[in-house]
């Protein structure tokens, strides 16, 4: 990939690369005596591993200028293989989260190993680990073909996602130090969230400038997605991350925000991290590999773009639904249980145009298993955003809440809808991207969309019962008035519910070992059909080809 650099723009990497080599420096020396030392040191490793790629392959053959007349796919090729490298271990944790629960002991002692570090491990390395670098991948790939325009330069797109991924480690080697900012979503330290606005609205400025570069009219509605997802997710990083460090030589900070503004600045920022980050963005990904994969056009494409408008609005109102029955005022929750019940509307609709979009396809449904996938996530969509409307009703919540019905739910998002619609993807992309005819094995696809649905299945189920078991046992009351049931008995009803949670993450991390293993032996092994050029296979055409894609 470096060798795709000009001079200059390898020049251009080396100064960004010892300028973060320096800033690691300085951390390590300021924080000796403070978990920023450590994270200093990452840094500087991280640099300098980027400066010895970068400087053996510095004297290599100037590219082309054919490059130009090529979409920009290597940090795409690169995203994906990294994003299932995150799943992986990402999935890993979790399941062994999940068994911590079965047998807290599983911490062989260890302080890091606790369930409260290795926790947030796990949902930053599957939704920012994962997720992300899928987003990002996916996102550069879409929006050259629809836009039929090359991204604005080579070095900037390596930046992001080299850049992202630094924060991701520092972040989860952080968890597993100890620091964090104590909030629901366990936030990483201040100069990680300092970094991680660097890179992102370098990100946004890659979209932009690619779009102000478009040859095609119309900006398809899978970008629209995308850029909600880059812009709002900025704006809510940013705000809910405001915070004073206690010094430049310590690690900790301590939040602008107080009491219940603090709580209901962190549901803002924490539902719209799911209506942005793990809807909009994934949105963008159905609207353009389900039409894509299916061959046939959206079935409403004005739709679309009222569900765009109908989500980006709705869901901005929706936090405080996290809430009930806390300090927030009264009039406050019931905004957001009313906003939560509206947003059904624009989802069931997204949902809905994704299965209709399958009419005349259903023959592929049945024989590929990457639109299968595909299928299966917009169903899991649809059960998952239902469901969540109707957990935001406070009767309905006052049962639900602090149970694990909310880890279910979550999950049947997580799992059902965001993880399959991605992996759909990917299985998509990597023939297209590699020039292969097809995956190395449709049959290991078969076998690890079967082990993804059993485990997202059984792993839902559980949480369910186990959740209303744990609401109705909170809330029984005897003859005397008092609680029928203690905490302790809750938690000792929990533990078959647990073993089968366990047994369902299992079967779905192995499902990804399974598309790793897929994915590595079709880039690696698989041939290219003979007597075909790199023009003939799906999304190849040199840019500016008016070829319309189905669905536009």
């Amino acid at each position: 990939m470096i060798g795709q650099l000009t001079r200059n723009e390898r020049q251009g990497a080396l100064l960004i690369l010892i300028a973060l080599a320096i800033l690691g420096l300085a951390m390590a020396a300021v924080g000796r005596d403070d978990p920023l030392g450590g994270q200093g040191a990452l840094v500087m490793v991280a640099a300098l591993a980027g400066l010895f790629g970068v400087i053996s392959r510095y004297y290599a053959p100037e590219p082309g200028p054919d490059r130009v007349s090529r979409y920009y796919d290597e940090p795409s090729k690169v995203g994906i293989i990294i994003a299932m490298g995150w799943v992986v271990f990402g999935l890993f944790i979790g399941d062994w989260v999940a068994w911590l629960l079965v047998d807290p002991n599983l911490t062989f002692h260890a302080a890091w190993s606790s369930f409260g570090r290795i926790r947030p491990v796990h949902t930053t390395s599957v939704i920012f680990g994962f997720g992300g670098n899928a987003l990002i991948a996916t996102s550069f790939y879409v929006m050259q073909r629809t836009s039929r325009a090359r991204l604005p330069d080579q070095l900037s797109p390596l930046f992001v996602l080299f850049g992202y991924n630094l924060f991701c480690v520092l972040a989860v080697a952080g968890y597993m130090m100890g620091i964090t900012q104590s909030k629901e979503y366990a936030e990483p330290e201040w100069y990680a969230d300092i970094w991680l606005v660097v890179v992102w609205i370098t990100y946004f400025v890659i979209y932009l400038r690619t779009l102000a570069r478009r040859k095609e009219k119309h900006i398809y509605v899978a970008n629209w997605y995308y850029l909600a997802f880059i812009l709002v997710v900025a704006v809510l990083h940013i705000v809910n991350n405001l915070a004073v460090p206690v010094s430049f030589g310590h690690a900790r900070s301590y939040s602008l925000f107080s009491g219940v503004q603090d709580a209901m600045t962190e549901w803002w920022y924490g539902h719209n991290a799911v209506a942005f980050f793990l809807t909009s963005g994934f949105l963008g990904m159905l609207y353009y590999y389900l039409p894509k994969v299916a061959g046939r056009p959206i079935f409403s494409y004005r739709m679309s773009i009222i569900n765009f408008w109908g989500i980006t609005f709705f869901y901005m109102w929706a936090g405080s639904h996290h809430l009930h029955y806390t300090a927030l005022p009264q009039w406050v929750q019931t905004l957001g249980m009313t906003f939560s019940l509206m947003l059904l509307v624009p989802s069931w609709a997204s949902a809905g145009n994704a299965l209709l979009t399958l009419n005349g396809a259903w023959h592929k449904v049945r024989d590929d298993a990457t639109l299968r996938f595909m299928m299966v996530a917009a169903v899991f969509y649809g059960l998952a955003t239902f469901e969540g409307s109707f957990m935001a009703i406070r009767p309905v919540n006052s049962l639900s809440h602090y149970t694990d019905w909310t880890i279910g739910h979550v999950h049947a998002g997580a799992l059902g809808w965001v993880a399959m619609i991605t992996f759909g993807s990917i299985y998509a992309s990597v023939p297209w991207l590699w020039k292969r005819d097809g995956m190395f094995s449709p049959r290991l696809v078969e076998v690890h969309f079967w082990l993804a649905v059993a485990g997202t299945v059984i792993y839902v189920m559980a949480m369910w019962n186990s959740g209303i078991v744990q609401g109705l046992m909170w809330r029984t009351y005897n003859d005397s008035g008092t609680l029928a049931y203690s905490f302790v008995d809750s938690v000792v009803a929990m533990h078959p519910y647990y073993i089968a949670r366990a047994i369902g993450g299992l079967m779905f991390l192995l499902g990804s070992l399974v598309g790793c293993y897929n994915i590595w032996l079709t880039i690696r092994t698989a041939p290219q059909v003979a007597g075909r050029t790199a023009s003939e296979f799906p999304d190849a055409a040199p840019i500016g080809a008016p070829v319309l894609q189905p669905g536009e």
